[in-house]
């Protein structure tokens, strides 16, 4: 079990994407905001604003290590309770300006429980999904391509069956629907080994900039109204609930004594709620509801 090594790699891939990000943008650069923790250890929180195609980013890393598992990392395994444990990850959420740029959402992380006197468990976790306003079929295909593709050489069983699971996570049991059109999601990964659990952490690190770019790149330049602006902060509105009620990194994070800001450096700047909000019957709006926030099989789906 080599931590070092998959912490250098975070470390990298945290540098990969804020550059490929900021490249994409054009006119700002991430901030980096170093942090330690009293608890425990500490991270580098880089953090994107205002800036031409990204309203605001962050891309967090953190070590953080403690006497005891929170209650968030135990509620599915109970028999870890009351182990010391350390905790590394990178985690981000991008919040666009353009309406038609759906938000994305990553993270790849590696637990490590312990007990005196005992070896001690690992697991590794993570995956990426995408949140549109407005929805593409180009977009949604490309993206669950490059999700396929970083699965393959794991076996034929591990999209679908990934797929399932960020489909059934993701998904806001008070509203009856799901975030976005999914992606990958993974936790509790420790049945292959450690080296091939860390090689597939890094393909799902790894294929996230290159499903999310051509995505950004495609449509940042898409002209919008008004309209489209107050639906994208409604539906952003979502994106707050999930985070705050359901999202076990959040509650992980808060748990555990973490730094507040780098754990809500995930929340958009700006959101908007509205009463019964009903979208016209067919349009745009009423699409995205209608089709793309539906159990869709996105390999083979007609772009058309």
């Amino acid at each position: 079990m080599d931590i070092d090594a998959v912490k250098s790699y975070l470390l990298q891939l945290q540098d990969q994407i804020c550059d490929a990000l900021a490249a994409e943008d054009g006119a700002a650069d991430f901030i980096t905001d170093q942090w330690q923790r009293e608890e425990g250890g500490g991270g580098r929180s880089r953090v994107l604003a205002d800036g031409a195609v990204i309203e605001k980013g962050g891309v967090n890393f953190s070590h953080v290590h403690g006497a005891s598992l929170p209650p968030s990392a135990t509620a599915a395994r109970p028999e870890l309770a009351g182990r010391s444990f350390e905790a590394m990850g990178v985690s981000l959420v991008i919040h666009p300006r353009n309406p038609y740029v759906p938000t994305s959402h990553a993270n790849v992380r590696l637990f490590v429980a312990h007990r005196e006197g005992e070896e001690p468990v690992w697991w590794f976790g993570g995956g990426f999904d995408l949140t549109p306003y407005y929805g593409n079929r180009e977009d949604c295909i490309s993206w669950h391509r490059e999700a396929a593709s970083a699965c393959e050489p794991f076996g034929d069983d591990v999209y679908p069956r990934f797929k399932h699971w960020c489909d059934e996570y993701f998904h806001l049991k008070h509203r009856g629907e799901p975030r976005g059109i999914g992606g990958l999601f993974f936790d509790d990964l420790n049945e292959w080994g450690f080296d091939t659990s860390f090689a597939f952490m890094r393909a799902v690190g790894d294929a996230y900039i290159r499903a999310y770019r051509p995505i950004v790149a495609r449509r940042k330049d898409t002209p919008y109204t008004e309209r489209e602006r107050d639906f994208q902060l409604y539906r952003r509105g979502r994106y707050v609930e999930f985070n705050l009620v359901f999202d076990r990194g959040t509650l992980f994070g808060l748990q555990s004594g973490g730094r507040t800001e780098a754990i809500l450096m995930s929340l958009p700047p700006l959101v908007r709620w509205e009463y019964d909000y009903q979208p016209e019957a067919g349009s745009a709006e009423d699409e995205l509801t209608a089709y793309y926030l539906t159990d869709r099989d996105w390999l083979n789906e007609p772009q058309g």
